[in-house]
């Protein structure tokens, strides 16, 4: 009878350390799965240094913040130009009202020639083209709904209403305002956002340009002079 009562219990001791086995390496699998698919956060560097967010939206990762480099990707200096731009047909940019305080939230202001500058966004990065600006919005339901979308929500830096915005694609859309290069003027600071494009439109001294605003929720295309001073954002090659 003692035979037989070790025959019988070895079975389940041997059953139960295979319950135990399996339900540890359950755990140990789902706590490295879990580290797997935690995603790291992800950001890009510019010439100088400033560190940007980016998110991801559709096929396409964007940076979360308006450029804000003084330097092309080589380490070569952006020119520096609070006069006017008019006539200037190289790379300049400056702050919006000539105040480097705005440049923190809104990025700087850029004129066309630097947008045209392969060198412009960090390496690996670049200006999106007018098709890539399409494609985004077209990810986001289209030209008449994207802008809302885009945008920050709230009324923090876009004034009110700031139209159906809600920052649901993660892309923090800013009105980072304009500047005029026949007189050097500023405006639209937290009216408009303008963001330049890669593609020329009716000649090389005019450009494609996209335009969000508080007033409603769409994202607009618009073609201008490369003598202005907008925004960029930048998107992954």
């Amino acid at each position: 009878m003692k035979i037989r009562n070790k025959i019988w219990h070895y079975p389940l001791i041997i059953t139960m350390a295979l319950s135990l086995s399996v339900l540890s390496c359950k755990k140990d699998k789902t706590n490295d799965d879990d580290n797997n698919t935690t995603p790291l956060p992800t950001t890009v560097t510019d010439a100088d240094g400033n560190v940007y967010n980016t998110v991801t939206i559709g096929t396409q990762t964007w940076m979360k913040a308006n450029l804000k480099t003084t330097k092309y990707n080589d380490g070569t200096s952006i020119a520096y130009v609070t006069t006017t731009w008019n006539g200037l047909t190289t790379g300049a940019y400056c702050n919006y009202n000539n105040d480097a305080n705005n440049a923190g939230t809104y990025g700087r202001l850029y004129n066309g020639f630097a947008a045209f500058n392969s060198k412009v966004c960090p390496s690996g990065w670049h200006v999106p083209s007018d098709a890539e600006w399409e494609t985004l919005a077209t990810s986001l339901g289209g030209t008449s709904v994207a802008g809302g979308k885009l945008k920050e929500a709230g009324t923090s830096h876009w004034m009110t209403p700031n139209t159906d915005a809600d920052n649901s694609s993660g892309f923090t859309a800013l009105p980072g305002g304009e500047r005029d290069y026949t007189n050097g003027s500023f405006s639209n600071l937290g009216n408009y956002g303008t963001w330049w494009t890669s593609t020329e439109a009716i000649d090389d001294l005019n450009a494609l340009y996209r335009h969000m605003s508080y007033k409603y929720a769409m994202i607009s295309g618009i073609s201008g002079s490369k003598y202005y001073g907008y925004s960029i954002r930048c998107v992954k090659n």
